[in-house]
Protein backbone atom coordinates (compact mmCIF):
# COMPACT_ATOMS: atom_id res chain seq x y z
CA UNK A 1 0.00 0.00 0.00
CA UNK A 2 2.64 2.55 0.99
CA UNK A 3 4.86 1.92 -2.05
CA UNK A 4 2.58 0.86 -4.89
CA UNK A 5 -0.61 2.55 -3.64
CA UNK A 6 -2.46 -0.71 -4.32
CA UNK A 7 -4.83 -2.44 -1.94
CA UNK A 8 -5.74 -6.09 -2.19
CA UNK A 9 -7.87 -8.16 0.10
CA UNK A 10 -6.28 -11.32 1.46
CA UNK A 11 -7.82 -13.60 -1.18
CA UNK A 12 -6.70 -11.20 -3.91
CA UNK A 13 -3.09 -11.96 -3.05
CA UNK A 14 -3.51 -15.76 -3.39
CA UNK A 15 -1.60 -15.82 -6.69
CA UNK A 16 1.40 -14.11 -5.10
CA UNK A 17 1.26 -16.54 -2.20
CA UNK A 18 1.31 -19.49 -4.62
CA UNK A 19 4.35 -18.12 -6.45
CA UNK A 20 6.23 -17.39 -3.23
CA UNK A 21 5.50 -20.89 -1.94
CA UNK A 22 6.70 -22.50 -5.21
CA UNK A 23 9.54 -20.26 -6.35
CA UNK A 24 11.35 -23.09 -8.14
CA UNK A 25 8.44 -23.52 -10.59
CA UNK A 26 8.76 -19.89 -11.70
CA UNK A 27 12.53 -19.49 -11.56
CA UNK A 28 13.93 -17.96 -14.76
CA UNK A 29 10.49 -17.27 -16.22
CA UNK A 30 8.62 -14.07 -16.83
CA UNK A 31 5.58 -14.24 -14.61
CA UNK A 32 2.65 -11.86 -14.25
CA UNK A 33 0.21 -11.90 -11.38
CA UNK A 34 -3.19 -10.32 -11.11
CA UNK A 35 -3.74 -8.67 -7.78
CA UNK A 36 -7.45 -8.41 -7.28
CA UNK A 37 -10.05 -7.34 -4.82
CA UNK A 38 -10.21 -4.39 -2.50
CA UNK A 39 -12.85 -5.75 -0.19
CA UNK A 40 -11.15 -4.61 2.97
CA UNK A 41 -12.84 -2.74 5.78
CA UNK A 42 -11.71 0.89 5.74
CA UNK A 43 -11.20 0.92 9.53
CA UNK A 44 -8.93 -2.10 9.33
CA UNK A 45 -6.99 -0.54 6.46
CA UNK A 46 -6.60 2.70 8.43
CA UNK A 47 -5.41 0.75 11.46
CA UNK A 48 -2.87 -1.19 9.38
CA UNK A 49 -1.52 2.01 7.84
CA UNK A 50 -1.24 3.78 11.20
CA UNK A 51 0.49 0.78 12.78
CA UNK A 52 2.96 0.80 9.91
CA UNK A 53 3.79 4.45 10.67
CA UNK A 54 4.34 3.51 14.32
CA UNK A 55 6.59 0.57 13.41
CA UNK A 56 8.65 2.86 11.15
CA UNK A 57 9.03 5.43 13.94
CA UNK A 58 6.98 8.02 12.05
CA UNK A 59 4.39 8.16 14.84
CA UNK A 60 5.81 8.16 18.36
CA UNK A 61 4.79 8.98 21.91
CA UNK A 62 6.68 11.21 24.26
CA UNK A 63 6.19 11.13 28.02
CA UNK A 64 6.94 14.54 29.46
CA UNK A 65 6.62 15.44 33.12
CA UNK A 66 5.41 19.02 33.43
CA UNK A 67 4.46 21.46 36.16
CA UNK A 68 0.70 21.31 36.60
CA UNK A 69 0.31 25.02 35.98
CA UNK A 70 -1.11 27.26 33.26
CA UNK A 71 1.11 27.47 30.19
CA UNK A 72 3.10 24.25 30.70
CA UNK A 73 1.21 22.31 28.04
CA UNK A 74 1.52 25.14 25.53
CA UNK A 75 5.30 25.33 26.07
CA UNK A 76 5.70 21.62 25.33
CA UNK A 77 3.44 21.90 22.28
CA UNK A 78 5.39 24.91 21.02
CA UNK A 79 8.69 23.05 21.38
CA UNK A 80 7.39 20.03 19.46
CA UNK A 81 5.93 22.26 16.75
CA UNK A 82 9.07 24.39 16.52
CA UNK A 83 11.06 21.30 15.58
CA UNK A 84 8.57 20.04 13.00
CA UNK A 85 6.52 17.53 14.98
CA UNK A 86 2.80 17.26 14.24
CA UNK A 87 0.86 16.59 17.46
CA UNK A 88 -1.85 13.98 16.95
CA UNK A 89 -2.99 13.34 20.51
CA UNK A 90 -2.38 14.60 24.05
CA UNK A 91 -3.21 12.88 27.33
CA UNK A 92 -2.68 14.86 30.52
CA UNK A 93 -2.44 12.58 33.59
CA UNK A 94 -2.37 13.99 37.07
CA UNK A 95 -4.69 11.71 39.08
CA UNK A 96 -3.56 8.23 38.10
CA UNK A 97 0.12 8.81 37.58
CA UNK A 98 2.65 8.36 40.35
CA UNK A 99 4.00 11.90 40.04
CA UNK A 100 4.44 14.51 42.75
CA UNK A 101 1.67 16.96 43.58
CA UNK A 102 1.75 19.98 41.26
CA UNK A 103 3.25 17.84 38.48
CA UNK A 104 1.58 15.92 35.67
CA UNK A 105 2.54 13.32 33.10
CA UNK A 106 1.91 14.43 29.57
CA UNK A 107 1.66 11.73 26.90
CA UNK A 108 2.02 13.31 23.48
CA UNK A 109 1.55 11.33 20.26
CA UNK A 110 3.51 12.99 17.47
CA UNK A 111 3.94 12.42 13.73
CA UNK A 112 7.52 13.01 12.57
CA UNK A 113 9.74 12.42 9.54
CA UNK A 114 12.06 9.85 11.08
CA UNK A 115 14.01 8.66 14.12
CA UNK A 116 16.47 11.53 13.81
CA UNK A 117 13.70 14.09 14.19
CA UNK A 118 12.30 12.14 17.15
CA UNK A 119 15.64 12.41 18.94
CA UNK A 120 15.96 16.11 18.06
CA UNK A 121 12.58 16.83 19.64
CA UNK A 122 13.46 14.74 22.70
CA UNK A 123 16.77 16.56 23.05
CA UNK A 124 15.13 19.98 22.85
CA UNK A 125 12.52 19.04 25.45
CA UNK A 126 15.28 17.92 27.81
CA UNK A 127 17.39 20.97 26.98
CA UNK A 128 14.46 23.15 28.04
CA UNK A 129 14.35 21.42 31.41
CA UNK A 130 11.65 18.81 30.92
CA UNK A 131 11.95 15.27 32.23
CA UNK A 132 11.08 13.61 28.91
CA UNK A 133 11.38 10.22 27.30
CA UNK A 134 10.54 8.65 23.98
CA UNK A 135 8.24 5.69 24.48
CA UNK A 136 8.97 2.78 22.16
CA UNK A 137 5.72 1.15 21.05
CA UNK A 138 7.25 -0.84 18.21
CA UNK A 139 8.02 -3.97 20.25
Amino acid sequence: MSIEKTVSEGAGAAALSAVLANRELFSGQKTALIISGANIDSRILASVLMRRLVSKGRIVRFLVQIDDSPGSLSEVAATIGEFGGNILDVSHQRMFASVPIKKADLYVTVETRDATQNLEILGKLRERGYDAELLNDTA
